[in-house]
């Protein structure tokens, strides 16, 4: 069942196209990456669904209805570009911001001291938010933003900044609230956050959605029929015995006992006639498929080369 569908979005601003015809369907229980350069219109479109902006064609689906003014506290949005008040107490200020998403202040208190002490932060409770690290303050934004529990998350950018233990803190925390029943759409540019928290993406470049579907999916299928293989044995009589068979690439180096030859097979070839034959020239440790990664897909669909 998908949560959250995109039918046909368009949205031009004075001369300039952000969004042409854009269409996805994000499943529920999932974490969807929204991928793209700088200016291919993934800001647009989020604002779109959190009705920041509306479009000037298409619709867009929360459930089995258009979207509508009160379903905006079923949705937590972080935006890229943070903002908190700068003189007001830590504290205070997550209280507001959960008064403001519905919370009693009862609940709200109750709510944030468990995640302050999750990320570790309690002490920070009674100071004012100009004393805050970069990090610390996305921190706060980031419980302020889940802290009522919403269907729909939306994170643009959640990791800038971030060093790389509290990035896994927060990667285990997003997969968490998927894992309790959330959706969450995730608009990044680092490539291998996607692979590791994704469940699927959409591609938005040039204001259109060139590619969608599941991460796992799009990497075989944009394969380029590409093996390792590692062996111990004379190489010679290898390459002639895979002669006319597949093309052999390369020779990496190896600091282990056992040699690698990289191979193209074509499309239509039998892959176990190959390893049959390598079999028989060398002791064969391992044939394994070289999957591309989401980055080297996302430079060949940005550059029109996928």
């Amino acid at each position: 069942m998908d949560l959250l569908t995109v039918k046909h979005v368009t949205k031009q601003y004075a001369g300039h196209k952000a969004l042409d015809d854009v269409s996805l369907s994000i499943p529920q229980g999932s974490v969807y990456g929204l991928l793209g350069p700088n200016g291919a219109g993934k800001t647009t479109l989020i604002r779109i669904i959190n009705r920041i902006t509306a479009p000037d064609s298409g619709q867009v689906f929360l459930g089995d209805r258009e979207i509508a003014p009160e379903d905006i506290r079923r949705i937590g949005y972080l935006p890229e570009e943070r903002g908190l008040y700068k003189k007001m107490k830590v504290g205070e200020q997550a209280v507001f911001f959960a008064r403001l998403k519905g919370l009693s202040r009862r609940d709200a208190i109750a709510r944030l001291k468990v995640w302050f002490r999750k990320f570790g932060i309690e002490g920070w409770w009674d100071k004012k938010v100009e004393e805050l690290s970069k990090g610390m303050a996305q921190k706060i934004q980031f419980i302020v933003t889940v802290l009522h529990e919403p269907e729909l998350l939306i994170f643009d950018e959640p990791f800038s900044g971030f060093d790389p233990i509290n990035a896994n803190l927060l990667k285990e925390e997003i997969l968490a609230l998927r894992d309790k029943g959330a959706t969450i759409i995730f608009s990044t540019h680092n490539m291998s956050s996607v692979e590791e928290i994704c469940d699927h993406i959409s591609l938005i470049n040039k204001s259109q959605n060139i590619l969608s579907g599941n991460v796992d999916e799009i990497r075989r299928r944009h394969g380029s029929n590409l093996f390792e293989v590692q062996f111990r044995g004379e190489e010679e009589p290898l390459r002639e015995r895979l002669a006319g068979r597949c093309e052999i690439l390369e020779s990496p180096e190896s600091e282990s006992a056992y040699r690698s030859l990289r191979l193209r097979v074509g499309q239509d070839a039998d892959i176990r006639a190959v390893i049959a034959a390598t079999n028989e020239a060398v002791e064969l440790r391992s044939f394994r498929e070289i999957i591309p990664s989401m980055n080297d897909i996302f430079i060949r669909a940005v550059n029109g080369t996928l």
